[in-house]
């Protein structure tokens, strides 16, 4: 609610979005290096959605 930088949410999050409130930026592979991944150990362990909160 006070983030207005891009996050990384589950992919699960596309069921409660709220496109009113969010902005879909794109999948953290399209961002990777910038805010990082779902890599553990080097192991791809999951996948997120980027979001940014609209102003």
């Amino acid at each position: 609610m006070d983030w207005d930088d891009a996050m990384g949410v589950p992919i699960t999050f596309s069921n409660k979005h709220n496109p009113e409130q969010f902005e879909i930026l794109g999948a953290d592979t399209d961002f990777a290096g910038k805010l990082g991944s779902g890599y553990v150990k080097g192991n791809r362990k999951y996948a997120r959605i980027v979001i940014q909160r609209k102003l």
